[in-house]
């Protein structure tokens, strides 16, 4: 399993090769590496750690990496073999993380090169401040490990000689702090389940990178506190304070998204600039993971200077971003756009009283139009509606009543239009403003709602038949445009709701499930039949 990663990594990544007969990635350039004596970088461990460590072997970074099998540390006799095969006459820095096995085998390997002639130090990294010293193994190496790779390997990339690169490693290592949290465990190969279980809303805080537990399990709060208790765990135990300049790093795990992980980048940036601590460079990614851990770390490097030029100095280890970080962000300004119209909308306008009632319905069905589309859709159709119906509740006071219902009618469109994304709101959009046209030109409601439902047709292509809203929308519309009562219409668009569920889809997502749909009727039709018996109710004399 090992070996068969890296031979897929030297597959993508030109600069890499394996070593024959080991689960060693070293520099394919490696003799020119050792006729410019540059300084060589060696470090690894135990599998499972991907992008760690193989991913940052190249120029600026390491010089080779040796992976012993998941979670395991590799042999002496592997590390000696890599450290032969990376040495140059400048030497070798083992970069090690804190760990009895690690230790062992790297330190028994060092001492074995030197032996052999060949000048080797050792530089171990101890940075997981959710243990304390005197726990007895001491702190864990974890994230910040590859901070200390990258100003090793841009010190080794300069020229300089392996007693100052390994001070720069020390430095590094000796005030880089991280802590982690996890959602979920992670499941080693050989043992095929989980290492420990965590219900829904818990984490454990302070956990390790091989599957084993944190030092506490608690309910998981808000990403803010997620962000400032980590970040005040860190700055307390490294004493960094206000005014300090640091460099960030959020570390996924293995199984976290990259929207998360910038969510928590935010978060952290939010929190460094409330104590007055700026971070300088800011990396967001899955830099050391724990296989298929759902989780994060985050790592603070005190900074200045020196080490900015070394964490900026370029390489091209794969795993190391290309990106340039800013602390900052960058906002451009926005174009300049029609401001919607906006006026008052009296609370006993039965446009008002109509608008609301369908807003309240359609947050009250959100879950169950959620439900419904996750069965033949992407299950988005409840949330989205729901955002466009709380953006029409908060707006609707704004309206401009005192220029008609046509004008009511394209301010919702502009609400809509603005809140709700996918295809919902786009078709809610022109069925809104088609209808206001033809409002202001006919003065007839059912005329407007058939050139909205036209309006759908035109855009989104759809027919009755095409299991869409429109197989709810037509018959309504027809049914008001021949004279009949709004109780027809809704009687009409029930009845094609209904029949959805014998077709199949011809148009949208649910299209790609074929006979899978059957059984179920459209939940964008199923909407439509909720929002006109949400305006009935509201306009009938009895209320």
């Amino acid at each position: 399993m090992v070996g068969e990663a890296l031979d897929g990594l030297t597959l993508t990544s030109a600069g890499i090769a394996r070593l024959a007969g080991s689960t060693t990635a070293v520099r394919s350039d490696i003799d020119k590496v050792r006729a410019a004596g540059q300084v060589a970088l060696l470090s690894g461990g135990g599998a499972g750690h991907e992008p760690a460590h193989a991913g940052y072997v190249g120029p600026g970074m390491l010089t080779g990496a040796v992976a012993g099998e998941v979670f395991t540390s590799p042999s002496v006799d592997a590390v000696l073999d890599a450290i032969r095969a990376v040495a140059t006459p400048g030497g070798v820095l083992l970069i090690v993380k804190n760990y009895t096995g690690d230790r062992l085998n790297f330190g028994l390997a060092a001492e074995l090169a030197r032996t052999e002639g060949i000048s080797t130090e050792t530089v171990v990294v101890a940075d997981d401040v959710a243990l304390a010293e005197v726990s007895g193994t001491g702190r864990r190496g974890i994230a910040g490990t590859v901070l200390v790779h990258k100003v090793a390997g841009a010190a080794a990339d300069a020229g300089l000689s392996l007693s100052e690169v390994a001070r720069l490693a020390r430095r590094v290592a000796d005030t880089v702090g991280s802590m982690g949290l996890a959602l979920s465990a992670c499941t080693v190969p050989a043992a095929g389940q989980p290492g420990f279980l965590l219900d829904e809303d818990e984490a454990e805080w302070g956990l390790g990178i091989h599957g084993e537990p944190g030092v506490e399990r608690a309910t998981l709060p808000p990403v803010a506190e997620v962000a400032a208790r980590l970040i005040t765990t860190i700055v307390e135990d490294r004493g960094i304070t206000s005014g300090s300049q640091v460099a960030l790093l959020v570390n996924g795990l293995g199984a976290t998204p990259p929207m998360e992980l910038s969510i928590v980048a935010d978060a952290a940036i939010r929190d460094l600039r409330k104590r007055g601590i700026t971070a300088t460079r800011v990396w967001a990614g899955t830099f050391l993971s724990a296989l298929d851990m759902a989780g994060v770390s985050i790592s603070l490097l005190p900074v200045d200077e020196e080490l900015l030029g070394l964490l900026d100095a370029p390489t091209t280890a794969p795993a190391w971003p290309r990106t340039e970080s800013t602390a900052e962000g960058t906002v451009l300004p926005a174009p300049p756009g029609v401001l919607p119209e906006s006026g008052t909308l009296a609370a006993s306008d039965p446009v008002r009283r109509a608008l609301e009632a369908v807003a309240e319905t359609l947050i009250a069905h959100r879950d169950e139009l959620t439900a419904m589309d996750r069965e033949v859709g992407d299950g988005d159709l409840g949330i989205s509606l729901a955002r466009g119906a709380a953006a029409i509740l908060a707006e609707t006071p704004t309206y401009p009543g005192e220029q008609g219902p046509a004008a009511v009618l394209r301010a919702v469109s502009a609400s809509v239009r603005r809140d709700v994304g996918g295809t919902s709101g786009p078709l809610y959009a022109i069925l809104l403003l088609r209808a206001a046209a033809a409002l202001e030109e006919t003065g007839s409601w059912p005329a407007a709602l058939q050139a909205g439902t036209d309006g759908i047709r035109d855009v989104g292509g759809a027919e009755v038949g095409d299991r869409t809203m429109i197989d709810a929308l037509s018959p309504a519309a027809e049914a008001l445009a021949t004279g009949g009562t709004l109780a027809a219409a809704i009687t009409a668009a029930r009845t094609g709701t209904d029949h959805t569920a014998t077709i199949t889809a011809r148009l949208g997502r649910s299209s790609y499930l074929g006979d899978r749909v059957l059984g179920h009727p459209d939940p964008g039709a199923y909407a439509v039949v909720l929002w006109l018996e949400a305006i009935s109710a509201a306009l009938s004399p009895t209320t």
